[in-house]
C-alpha cells in the first residue's frame, strides 16, 4: 500500500540540533539548568524523536502545554523531570499518575490539585508557580500572592520546584526598557514568595531570545523553545534547521499548449515555450499554505531553484521544473537549509514557529545522525 510516508519526511538532524544545543549552553554559566520546550509535538518535530535527543544532549527539564504531551513522552520512556506549563484542573490524576510536574497559575488550580493530593495522601508533590509579569496570559498578578503564600504555609501536600514567569518581547531591541521592567519585577516576587516558603525553589525566566540578549539573568534555570529549532533573536548568528521536509516528485509532464491550465482554478499557466511541471505529495493538510502557490514560494531540486505553480491542493501541489535535470524519485527539499524555514515564514508574513507546527502527523519524522 502506497502513502504519504513512502513520498515524504521531516528529516531531523541529531547533529544540528546538538550543535544547536551548545550554543544556547556556552552562554550559560555551568551551574544553571536548562529546560527544552517540545509542546506543540516539539514545534512540529516530533516530541518523542526529539525529547529522545534532548535527553541525549544533556538537557535538565523538558517541558510542554498539556498534561496529554507530557504523557506521550512518559509512555516512550522519557525520563526527565517534564513540566506541564497549561496543566488546568481536569488531569491532575493522570499528571500525578505519569510522574509530570504541572504550572499553577491561580489559586484555583492549586487547590483542586491538594484536593486531589490529600484524596491519596501524598506530601510534597513537585508544582511550578507561574508569574504574571506583564504579558498577562497567565499567572499570579502582584496582588494575588499574599494570598498565594498563605495558602502555600498551609499545604505540606505540595513542594514549590520552581518560580517562573515569561518574557513576552525579549527579541526586540526597541522594548527593552519593557523587558527589564518585567525582570525587575519578577525578581521582586519570586524573592518574596521564596521568603515566605522559607526554601529556595529553581527560578526561571529567560526564553530563548532572554538567553541571547539578557544572559545576566539566568538565575537557576533557562527555557529554551524555539532556538533548539534553528531560530536565532541575534542578527547574524547561524544556527542549524533542525528539521527539513523533503519529499519525492510524484510524476512530471510536460506541457506545450499555452492553453493547457494547472491545477485548481486554472491558474497555473503553461509559457508559450512549454512547461515541465512535477507534482508532489504535499499540500495545505501538510502545512504547505495555499498563499505559497502560484510561483510565491520555490523549493529545492538538484541544486536548483523550482517555484510552485497553479494552486496548492490538499495533499499535493505542482512545481515548475522547466530546463531542470529531474525524474520521478527526486527529492524535493520543501524547507531546510535552502530554502529556510524563516524564509517561507517571510512570505506568508508569519513567525517560523507557526511554519514549523503545521507539518502534521502524518508526515513520518526520521532522525538523521
Amino acid at each position: 500500500m502506497t502513502g504519504v510516508d513512502d513520498f515524504s519526511r521531516l528529516e531531523l538532524d541529531l547533529r544540528g540540533c546538538q550543535r544547536n544545543y551548545r550554543y544556547f549552553r556556552s552562554r550559560l554559566e555551568p551551574r544553571t539548568m536548562l529546560l527544552v520546550l517540545v509542546k506543540a509535538n516539539a514545534y512540529g518535530h516530533g516530541a518523542v524523536e526529539f525529547a529522545a535527543m534532548l535527553q541525549q544532549a544533556g538537557a535538565d527539564y523538558l517541558a510542554v502545554a498539556y498534561p496529554v504531551e507530557g504523557m506521550e513522552l512518559r509512555k516512550a520512556g522519557i525520563s526527565l523531570p517534564i513540566l506541564v506549563l497549561t496543566a488546568g484542573t481536569d488531569f491532575f490524576p493522570e499528571i500525578i499518575d505519569s510522574r509530570l510536574e504541572p504550572g499553577i497559575p491561580n489559586l484555583y488550580s492549586l487547590e483542586v490539585l491538594v484536593r486531589e493530593l490529600r484524596k491519596r495522601g501524598l506530601r510534597d508533590f513537585p508544582v511550578h508557580i507561574k508569574l504574571d509579569t506583564g504579558m498577562h496570559r497567565l499567572g499570579f498578578m502582584t496582588d494575588e500572592i499574599p494570598a498565594l503564600m498563605d495558602y502555600l504555609r498551609s499545604c505540606p501536600e505540595v513542594r514549590v520546584k520552581s518560580i517562573y514567569s515569561h518574557l513576552c518581547v525579549a527579541e526586540d531591541p526597541s522594548q527593552d526598557s519593557f523587558t527589564m521592567g518585567q525582570i525587575r519585577l519578577y525578581e521582586k516576587n519570586s524573592s518574596a514568595l521564596i521568603q515566605s516558603l522559607g526554601y529556595t525553589p529553581l527560578r526561571h525566566l529567560l526564553n530563548s531570545a532572554g538567553i541571547e540578549r539578557f544572559p545576566e539573568y539566568q538565575f537557576d534555570m533557562v527555557r529554551l523553545g524555539v532556538g533548539i529549532y534553528g531560530i536565532s533573536a541575534l542578527p547574524g548568528v547561524k544556527l542549524a534547521p533542525v528539521a527539513s521536509l523533503k519529499v519525492k516528485i510524484l510524476q512530471i509532464k510536460t506541457l506545450t499548449s499555452p492553453e493547457e491550465t494547472i491545477g485548481y482554478g486554472r491558474h497555473g499557466h503553461v509559457a508559450p515555450e512549454g512547461t515541465v511541471i512535477a507534482t508532489i505529495p504535499v499540500g495545505y493538510a501538510d502545512g504547505i499554505d495555499r498563499r505559497l502557490g502560484c510561483g510565491r514560494a520555490s523549493f529545492s531540486l538538484n541544486g536548483h531553484r523550482v517555484p510552485t505553480i497553479g494552486n496548492i491542493c490538499m495533499d499535493m501541489c505542482m512545481l515548475d521544473i522547466t530546463g531542470v535535470p529531474a525524474k520521478v524519485g527526486d527529492t524535493v527539499t520543501v524547507f531546510g537549509a535552502d530554502p529556510t524555514v524563516s524564509e517561507i515564514a517571510e512570505i506568508l508574513g508569519t513567525i517560523p514557529y507557526e511554519i514549523m507546527t503545521s507539518v502534521p502527523r502524518r508526515i513520518e519524522r526520521v532522525v538523521v545522525r
